[in-house]
Formats: C-alpha cells, sequence, structure tokens
C-alpha cells in the first residue's frame, strides 16, 4: 500500500510538473507580443498626442469665409393647381416637380403655363481660410472670393467681420483678403520644398460648415499637375479626408506650419482619399506681391514645351535623363535673345532638374521678370549652360484679348510644322494653319478652310500663333483685317470684319 501510494504520488507530481511546464510554454511566447503591442500602442498615443498639439496651435488662426455672390437664374416652367387641390400651390414634400406633373396630369385642361423668367438671386458658399499676419491678411483660394460682393470672415472665437480683397490670381487659384483686426493668431509658413512624400500632415477647415475640423493623412506625391483647375498646377496630393468647405483651409505638417492650401479633391461626391492642395511656397511667393502691388508678375522665357519621354530620350541620346524638349522658340522671346535653339532639351534651371513642361512652366513662373537665369541644357549630345533674362509673362487679360480677337474670325489655327508643310504642300512657307472653321462665318464664304496657310496678317508676315494672335488683337481697332492666304496652289487676299 505504501508503495502504491508512492506511485501514485509520483506520477500526480508528474503530472503537476508537467501541467507547469505546459503552462509556461504557453505564457512565455505570448511575453514579448505583448510587449510589442504596449509599445505599439504608446507609439500611437504619442502620435495622436503630436495631432491634437499641431491641431491646439494651427486652429485659432483658421477662419470660415462666407460669400454671397448675385447671379441670374432662370426660373422653371410651372402650372396652376387644378381645381380642387387640397394641399395649397406651395406642398411639395418631394423636394421636386413630382407634384407639378402630377397636378399637370390630372387636369391638363385647366393647366396655364408660366412663361420662364429670369430673376436675380443672391447665392452663399462657405469655405476656409487661415490669417498668416497679426493684422488680418488671409490665405484662401480665388474660387472662393474671386467674384464674391461679399465676404465674411468668422474667426475661432466666433467674433465676425466683412473682409476686403487684396487681390487675386486666378492662374493660380490664390486670393488674399484682409480683416480690419489687430493682433491675431497667424500661422507660419514651411518650406513645402522640403516637403517628403510619406509625411504626416493635417488638413484644418469647414467642410459643409462644420467649423474646425481636422483631419490627417499623409503626403501621397508631390508635383501633380495636369488636374485642370488652374495654369499653374504643382500640388500636393494628400490623402487626408477633405471635403466640400475645405477649400481655402491649411494643410500643416506636425510643426504646425502651412505646408499648403486645401484647393481640391477627386471625385464627385466628396472625398475619397485624393485631395490637392497649392504648395506654400508658391501660394507665399504670390501672397507677397498681392500685398505689395495687387498684382502677379510672372517670369516668361518664350519656349513651347513639350514632355520627353524613353523613346523621344534615345532619339535625343539621353539614355533614359529626364528633361523637357523644346521644339519651338518665339520669336524676339528671351529664350531666342539667350541663344536657346529649336530642339534643345532643357535639364536644370538654377541647378534644379526639371522633368515636364507643366513643371518647367510654374518654375520659370516664380521668378520676377529681368530674373538672370542658368539653364543647363542638352544640345547635340553636349550638356551647356546658357543664361537667361526673362521677361514679363503677358497678362491674363491681354492673352484673353488676343484670344478674342482671333475667336471673331470664326477660325482656329496653329503652328506650321514640318510635318503639316508636308501634307499640305508649304514647304519652305511661313505662316499658322488653320485648323478648323466656323461653318456660317465670313472666313468660310471667302473660301479660308482647314487646311489653308495664313501668311500675312494687314501685310505683315506671321511665323507662329502668337504673332497672329497679336496681329488680330492690333488689328481689332480697325474693326476688319486683311489676310494673305495660300490654299493648295492659290495664295489670294481675305478682308474679314472683326468683333463681331
Amino acid at each position: 500500500m505504501q508503495v502504491l501510494s508512492f506511485r501514485q504520488n509520483n506520477s500526480l507530481s508528474r503530472h503537476v510538473v508537467v501541467s507547469i511546464l505546459f503552462l509556461l510554454l504557453l505564457f512565455a511566447v505570448p511575453i514579448p507580443a505583448l510587449a510589442e503591442d504596449e509599445a505599439g500602442i504608446s507609439t500611437l498615443k504619442q502620435l495622436g498626442k503630436a495631432f491634437a498639439a499641431v491641431a491646439e496651435k494651427a486652429s485659432p488662426a483658421v477662419v470660415a469665409i462666407e460669400v454671397q455672390r448675385t447671379v441670374t437664374i432662370r426660373q422653371q416652367q410651372s402650372y396652376e393647381p387644378f381645381e380642387g387641390w387640397p394641399f395649397g400651390d406651395s406642398f411639395d414634400p418631394f423636394g421636386d416637380d413630382f407634384w407639378d406633373f402630377f397636378r399637370q396630369r390630372r387636369s391638363p385642361q385647366r393647366q396655364q403655363r408660366r412663361a420662364p423668367q429670369r430673376q436675380q438671386d443672391v447665392t452663399t458658399a462657405k469655405a476656409s481660410g487661415f490669417i498668416i499676419s497679426a493684422d488680418g491678411y488671409i490665405l484662401t483660394n480665388n474660387h472662393l472670393v474671386g467674384e464674391a460682393e461679399k465676404i465674411k470672415v468668422i474667426l475661432a472665437d466666433e467674433r465676425e467681420f466683412f473682409a476686403e480683397r487684396t487681390g487675386t490670381d486666378p492662374e493660380s487659384d490664390v486670393a488674399v483678403i484682409k480683416i480690419d483686426a489687430k493682433n491675431l493668431p497667424y500661422l507660419e509658413l514651411a518650406d513645402s520644398d522640403k516637403l517628403e512624400v510619406g509625411e504626416w500632415v493635417l488638413a484644418i477647415g469647414n467642410p459643409f460648415g462644420l467649423s474646425h475640423t481636422v483631419t490627417a493623412g499623409i503626403v501621397s506625391a508631390k508635383g501633380r499637375s495636369n488636374v485642370g483647375l488652374a495654369t499653374y498646377e504643382d500640388f500636393i496630393q494628400t490623402d487626408a479626408a477633405i471635403n466640400f468647405g475645405n477649400s481655402g483651409g491649411p494643410l500643416v505638417n506636425l510643426d504646425g506650419k502651412v505646408v499648403g492650401i486645401n484647393t481640391a479633391i477627386l471625385g464627385p461626391g466628396g472625398n475619397i482619399g485624393i485631395g490637392f492642395a497649392i504648395p506654400i511656397n508658391m501660394a507665399g511667393n504670390i501672397y507677397r506681391q498681392l500685398v505689395k502691388s495687387g498684382k502677379v508678375s510672372r517670369g516668361f522665357l518664350g519656349v513651347l514645351p513639350q514632355d520627353m519621354d524613353k523613346e523621344k530620350a534615345e532619339i535625343f541620346g539621353l539614355k533614359g535623363r529626364k528633361g523637357v524638349l523644346i521644339p519651338e522658340i518665339e520669336p524676339n522671346s528671351p529664350a531666342e535673345k539667350a541663344g536657346l535653339q529649336h530642339d534643345d532639351v532643357i535639364l536644370e534651371i538654377d541647378g534644379e532638374p526639371v522633368t515636364s513642361a507643366d513643371e518647367l512652366r510654374s518654375r520659370i513662373a516664380q521668378f520676377p521678370p529681368d530674373s538672370k537665369v542658368d539653364i543647363v541644357i542638352w544640345r547635340d549630345g553636349e550638356r551647356e549652360t546658357v543664361t537667361v533674362t526673362l521677361a514679363e509673362r503677358p497678362s491674363v487679360e491681354e492673352l484673353t484679348a488676343r484670344s478674342a480677337a482671333a475667336d471673331s474670325l470664326g477660325i482656329t489655327v496653329q503652328n506650321l510644322t514640318g510635318e503639316l508643310a508636308q501634307r499640305y504642300g508649304y514647304e519652305g512657307q511661313t505662316g499658322v494653319i488653320v485648323t478648323s472653321v466656323e461653318s456660317s462665318s465670313d472666313a468660310a464664304q471667302a473660301g479660308i478652310a482647314p487646311g489653308a496657310l495664313i501668311k500675312e496678317v494687314n501685310r505683315k508676315k506671321v511665323h507662329n500663333t502668337q504673332e497672329f494672335n497679336e496681329a488680330i488683337a492690333k488689328a481689332a481697332k480697325n474693326a476688319r483685317v486683311l489676310l494673305l492666304v495660300k490654299r493648295g496652289r492659290y495664295t489670294f487676299y481675305v478682308l474679314l470684319p472683326l468683333g463681331k
């Protein structure tokens, strides 16, 4: 019995030891993982605290903007209610024309159509902005305030002011407004050129009127262009949630400094994780010019740039290098005066590489007129440096006036390239090629058709579309223009009216 008892106790001891070892093995593995989880949670808490600190620092300088503008609208046709309609003419529970349609169908013999009318209506929109000086200068978007008749600014402390426009720049979608106030909280501007893809950023604004909404995300990309929002596009892309009403608000880094102006989203219905912000270096340059002079002056090089792809790079001997191809130099431009040539490839501007035509335009535009700029080019298989003194880019009004004058002819033109000259038999000729003609225009009746070559405007030769537009704009003062046209084998003069 004793032996039996000893064996039983010995067996029990072995079971206890095995159980203990099993438990130790069971819980020994998760201990490091648990420690890692706690470390990860601690890191997230610290990041959350950082977001909270940035929001607390930046939010007082973020403002809500309400704008009013009078627009002319056309009233929709409506119908008198049929006799006996019990709910009254204003009853419309579905918010559409259902009941009007229903009443019309119920008693068509009693309907009296009201003639459509035009009336003035005041529209109101809400957006965002941010203060960048203690004396009340505010940055926002031009598409918000550019045509507004009244601009009301609501501060974080709920004070309200009516703002005045200091200046706007439609080509970049930047606007500056000012309120009459002192000692205001304001945001510092960061260097957006140093912003890195993957860096955390916060968007602060008033989406859908929800004051001082803060969202976080990362910089998804830089240098986005061809978005179709402005002439000069160099957008920061972010996945920080941006919605309607965020426009004009700041995109800030973890130092609480502004890196961009939230401007647009991709997607028709709201945030889908792709938002765009104007880099603050571009916006800051425009702000300083608008405050100083009320207008923006941009550098002008005078080239017609084209993106370089891999196949073209091989033909030009670049072997995969990036750059911007220059198929044409505008006559009498800074580029021509500095010795730039057709088929040059621009590699660098002031020591910084350029990789696209849009980037080239934006970079040149940021220099003030009369700036001396060193441009590195690729010519005949070698690198060369050319120093260019930039001119001032024509204003939007001047460009619009030229375009409007040319449009009044009812034709569109483009530069005569070697390919087009060969196609239409104009080798050795100069002028601009007609690409389209309005069928009811005087130009069409006079025999101008697509493929015709306009050689002269008012007895002066034109070599490109710029010269053509300038000549047409100048001729508009006399309300008519004399064109020398070549069409096939025939060359003839055409006198056309302008300004119809």
